[in-house]
């Protein structure tokens, strides 16, 4: 009697498990996400900072979140064609990398967009910001930006800076430089940043503003003189080197940086998820060291901390655009 007693007990139990096995799926398949590997869009060709610093924390990301990341390259229309398609995304598996043009420069130079900066994406994290450096050529008469302002004050609108094109992160910088000091220098758009480079290094052009990864080893090379980083502290590549802002340009900083967004209307839930794994994912060793490598520092912020520091440069940005009046078109 006690041994047919358990046997149905053992049944019902059985049963129960199975009726709960079930049930559990629905529960848990709403919490059970990523459900299949993420897609990170890069707006940009291959072969930049942006896809060093993608692949950088897309490795990293994929060993926590319980899902592969894989990176997709999407150029065009200086980012906004990838840009767009994310936002109009709907499987809460596709998201960006944000970057200072595409949220803090398009929004001022495009007439229209087909994306809204604020309105269509949730900042996740602040990935990385790769630094700006001014440099000029090693025969310009000048050791330091104080002397470059100086010398260029004396001779107005006759010494030439070259950048990758109109709207370009060279240009952007050289103006904001510009504005902070006051100075009257000719702006010489190139189509890309190799050209541009041999131009400067050949002596047609004077200076330019141009991130960090490109320039260490003309730097080192004593081709090109830097006179000031863009950094808000200097940088342990070049600790000689003093930021615009020590050098009389107090709260001047111009770095590109890139930081993940996810479409605005996903899940709270799974955005506060991949917020929680991206920003360990950016912290970790392995990602600071790979991005070092590349001169640019890594940050892993919060979303909001990255949502404030998004409208702060919308703001930068916003007026040094209407001040140098510069336009989309002519190269990027």
């Amino acid at each position: 009697m006690d041994l047919q007693h358990f046997k149905r007990r053992d049944f019902l139990s059985a049963g129960a498990a199975s009726a709960v096995g079930l049930w559990l799926p629905n529960s848990q398949a709403q919490s059970a996400w990523p459900a299949k590997p993420l897609r990170l869009v890069v707006p940009f060709a291959t072969g930049g900072s942006s896809e060093i610093v993608a692949r950088a924390i897309a490795g990293e990301l994929a060993k926590t979140i319980g899902q592969s990341v894989f990176v997709d390259n999407k150029p065009g229309a200086a980012g906004n064609i990838a840009m767009q398609e994310v936002a109009n995304s709907t499987d809460e598996h596709t998201l960006i990398l944000g970057h200072i043009g595409t949220l803090a420069v398009n929004p001022y130079i495009f007439a229209k967009l087909p994306y809204d900066a604020n309105r269509d994406f949730a900042p996740i994290t602040l990935v990385a910001k790769v630094p700006s450096l001014y440099v000029v050529h090693p025969d310009l008469p000048v050791k330091n930006l104080k002397e470059f302002v100086a010398y260029a004050k004396s001779k107005p609108g006759q010494l030439n800076y070259g950048s990758a094109g109109n709207g370009s992160a060279g240009h952007l910088a050289f103006e904001y430089l510009k504005m902070a000091s006051e100075t009257f220098v000719v702006h010489v758009p190139y189509r890309g940043t190799g050209p541009m480079l041999t131009d400067l290094m050949a002596g047609r052009l004077q200076a330019a503003s141009v991130g960090a990864p490109a320039l260490m080893a003309f730097i080192k090379a004593g081709r090109l003189r830097c006179i000031a980083t863009g950094t808000s502290q200097r940088l342990p590549q070049l600790p000689d080197v003093p930021t615009v802002a020590e050098q009389g340009f107090k709260g001047f900083e111009m770095t590109q940086w890139y930081g993940l967004m996810a479409p605005s209307k996903w899940s709270k839930a799974n955005t506060a998820k991949l917020e929680v794994e991206a920003i360990k994912a950016a912290r970790s060793a392995l990602v600071k060291e790979k991005l070092a490598q590349e001169s640019a520092v890594a940050v892993g912020n919060s979303g909001a901390e990255f949502d404030a520091f998004i409208k702060t440069e919308q703001a930068r940005w916003k007026q040094v655009i209407a001040r140098a009046q510069i336009k989309p078109e002519g190269g990027g």
